[in-house]
């Protein structure tokens, strides 16, 4: 069954209802390395319940249920699907606990070609259970390999934020553990490609690889220490574009270009192989802060 543009619009995605408290925000910092340094306040205030904020980027795994698009309707071949893009926007801080209602609706479907490829974006707006009041909006873009060739529109409407060249103005170096992959999973990710050697064998892979949604969260945790003194209250919103994995144990390096107040240009790296580029991070400038 060929991909099919009009079912992915008319999808109807039900709602997700969760509940979460400080053990699961912390578990989530963890996935991302936060504690290499037991002793540092800055990381401890993700990781311990005394006056706990929520790491910002867990907005990406918050409601997330990717059970869409495996429904045959779509005509998705869940298989051959590769996690293309990423961007989320924080319109005020996350509790560190809660209850949320996350809604997904498809948002964009873009024809690359005959025998290429198609781009499906869905967008997921994340809010209090209780007050409705907006907590954040995601976007998750996914590259569906070889659907392309159905006459639908091959450009986007999301364009990819400019690569800046020349030397960055800091980078920020982040080891990850061997065992960072087998953490993240429980928040919810339980993909075997990133826990079981067979599978990653299966896929062509040496290894386990790291989530892309963890190489997302690490780079908004580089970024957020190089530009908000590690506060996540001061995070406005990330976005970049997947461009190769990353086997947990390596040591990501994140790149950034400071541009307009608020704003910086990044991209992510392990050694000279890039991982994540045209990566875009807004925030609240310290003086801005009320």
């Amino acid at each position: 069954m060929a991909l099919d543009p009009n079912a992915l619009f008319a999808l109807e995605i039900p709602p997700v209802r969760r509940s979460y408290d400080w053990r699961d925000s912390a578990l989530y910092a963890l996935g991302l390395g936060y504690g290499d340094d037991p002793l540092d306040p800055a990381q401890l205030r993700f990781l311990l319940e005394d006056g706990q904020q929520a790491m910002p980027a867990m907005a990406n795994v918050l409601g997330h249920d990717g059970g869409w698009m495996k429904r045959p309707e779509t005509g998705i071949d869940y298989l051959r699907v590769v996690h293309g893009e990423q961007a989320m926007r924080l319109h005020r801080p996350l509790p560190p606990a809660g209850e949320i209602v996350a809604t997904t609706h498809v948002e964009e479907v873009v024809d690359k070609g005959e025998g290429k490829g198609a781009l499906v974006t869905a967008r997921r707006e994340i809010r209090d259970a209780a007050s409705g009041e907006a907590y954040a909006t995601v976007w998750m873009t996914i590259f569906c390999r070889g659907a392309g060739g159905f006459g639908g529109p091959s450009d986007s409407r999301r364009t990819p934020h400019p690569q800046p060249t020349g030397t960055p103005d800091r980078s920020i170096a982040i080891a990850t553990p061997a065992q960072l992959a087998l953490i993240y999973r429980l928040s919810g990710d339980y993909n075997p490609l990133h826990a079981d050697p067979a599978t990653a064998a299966r896929a062509g892979f040496e290894r386990p690889i790291l989530h892309g949604l963890a190489t997302f969260g690490i780079a908004c945790r580089a970024l957020m220490a190089a530009l908000c003194a590690g506060d996540g209250a001061r995070v406005l919103g990330l976005e970049g574009r997947f461009s190769a994995p990353v086997y947990p144990g390596e040591t990501i390096t994140v790149d950034l270009w400071a541009q307009a107040a608020g704003s910086a240009a990044f991209r992510a790296r392990v050694g000279d192989r890039e991982v994540l580029k045209n990566g875009r991070f807004d925030f609240l400038p310290e003086e801005n802060r009320a």
